[in-house]
């Protein structure tokens, strides 16, 4: 693990504590102000966007499932051509009900609807993920750059299987491997923390 990884899982912890000594977490902090949380829809509204390093998220949850302990996942991207370029979808950073982290995963293309590319343009786009934004909050922006920081090597992993992954894929005749509906999630790492 690079000295970077250490200070990283070093900052999780960190904007996790700093959290949790005012009663709150990532997810609490996501939902800052927001009454009623529907399923599919964007938190917070309008994604967050970094005009600095042109990186971008959100947070969804799907319709709750029997014994499922994941609540919803923040789906990271970056834009490298700034916020009217192409936008790539890098991971989804799953976490339970508290906010702690569960797994990394990506996902095929028509999940996000992300302009696609490839492993190799996708993979050097990690270093780039840096949201140095207040809202929703700092901490919660902070803690999902050093989440992708932590397990860079672990998500670059993750996106070279994405892309083995749909290669292998045998869709339905007339349907390429990116829109086939019966491929959501490619590759995911469970996080043991």
């Amino acid at each position: 693990m690079s000295d970077a990884q250490d200070q990283a899982h070093a900052e999780i912890a960190f904007c996790e504590a700093i959290l949790a000594k005012g009663g709150l977490n990532v997810l609490s902090e996501t939902f800052a102000g927001i009454t009623d949380i529907a399923a599919w829809k964007h938190y917070p509204p309008g994604d967050v966007f970094d005009p600095a390093s042109n990186a971008q998220w959100f947070y969804h949850c799907h319709p709750a499932e029997e014994g499922s302990e994941e609540h919803g996942h923040f789906h990271c991207f970056l834009r490298p051509g700034g916020p009217e370029g192409p936008i790539h979808h890098l991971c989804a950073v799953g976490v339970d009900a508290h906010g702690r982290l569960l797994r990394l995963f990506t996902v095929n293309q028509w999940v996000v609807g992300d302009d696609w590319a490839d492993a190799a343009t996708t993979v050097p786009l990690l270093a780039r993920f840096d949201m140095q934004m207040p809202r929703p909050s700092y901490l919660v922006n902070r803690w999902l750059t050093a989440v992708l920081v932590a397990y860079e090597d672990e998500i670059a992993a993750l996106i070279r299987r994405r892309d083995a992954v749909l290669a292998a894929h045998q869709p339905p005749e007339g349907v390429a491997a990116h829109d086939d509906r019966a491929l959501e999630v490619t590759s995911e790492l469970l996080v043991d923390r």
